[in-house]
């Protein structure tokens, strides 16, 4: 046999480490997809409390230029799109899927098209399909990165659009879906159109008491809350994606466990197998031994 009973123990010390590595990451992804599914939670009791301020602005006001609600539709001069993916690897499909999900929706605008990748291995994914990105964000390792996260996307979006480079933005994500999945996800940001208006003017005040809008006859408040209505659809979007993508390293950990259980169990077998074949050698050998020296003994003893 090639395989020796050394070269097999130290391949089977080898994998019981591996086993070890990825059962830790299993535990830091089983965790991590906990915190950022409470932070979805807890977010949309405060995004539905700001649409619910939108809705009572653009009920008394009409819409104001300093938040870009525009008449009608317009055909933008440039779009774009902010792509959420991962830093990391061993994360299966998650940034084949949401690239491919990307360039579909954006294909008919690609010549048009400005492209912010947040994580490095999206970036390259997206260079694949054809959507070279022109600016890169860092993924969050926490709850708490999300944030800053989201103010870079909100400052460079913006900048783009006082320059009239960038009129109509989208956001591209994957959102965990039952069973630990995962789905692609597209969903329009800009421009604040007339159709948004009326989607947010629909949203009914939630008591009898209904409110009254002063500051700045609801021009500084209708502002100030779209600036959140964007905030926290940009952090929910990040937050959904690193749940998906902790669900999609959950779910390779998982193979990759037992892939190495499998590979285990037979080198075990292999191992059992060529150490008693070692054994039945030596005890082969000593029982050859004892014959021979049995027969020495017999012509000696018939010599005399």
């Amino acid at each position: 046999m090639s395989d020796t009973a050394g070269s097999l123990r130290r391949r089977l010390h080898g994998a019981t480490e591996l086993r070890s590595v990825v059962r830790t990451m299993k535990s830091l992804a089983a965790s991590s997809i906990g915190q950022y599914e409470r932070s979805v939670r807890a977010l949309a009791d405060y995004r539905r409390t700001v649409e619910i301020g939108l809705g009572a602005c653009l009920r008394e006001s009409e819409p104001a230029a300093s938040v870009r609600v525009r008449s009608g539709r317009v055909d933008p001069a440039v779009v774009g799109a902010v792509i959420f993916g991962s830093d990391q690897g061993l994360v299966g499909q998650f940034n084949d899927v949401v690239a491919e999900s990307a360039a579909k929706s954006l294909a008919s605008v690609r010549p048009k098209v400005r492209v912010w990748a947040v994580g490095e291995r999206v970036s390259s994914r997206l260079t694949e399909v054809g959507l070279a990105p022109s600016g890169a964000f860092d993924v969050p390792s926490s709850v708490e990165g999300i944030a800053p996260l989201v103010g870079q996307i909100l400052v460079e979006t913006e900048a783009g659009a006082d320059r009239a480079e960038v009129t109509e933005l989208h956001l591209f994500y994957n959102r965990p879906t039952p069973g630990a999945g995962f789905e692609p996800v597209g969903e329009r940001l800009l421009p604040l159109d007339e159709d948004w208006r009326r989607e947010r003017a629909a949203v009914p005040w939630p008591t009898k008491t209904l409110p009254e809008v002063r500051m700045g006859g609801g021009t500084a408040t209708l502002g100030a809350l779209v600036r959140e209505y964007l905030f926290v659809s940009i952090f929910r979007a990040s937050a959904e994606s690193l749940a998906s993508e902790n669900a999609s390293r959950l779910a390779a950990m998982d193979r990759a466990e037992k892939n190495i259980d499998d590979s285990l169990e037979t080198l075990q077998e292999t191992f059992h197998r060529v150490r008693q074949g070692s054994i039945d050698e030596e005890l082969f050998d000593v029982v050859s031994g004892f014959e021979a020296l049995s027969k020495r003994k017999d012509r000696v003893g018939g010599g005399r």
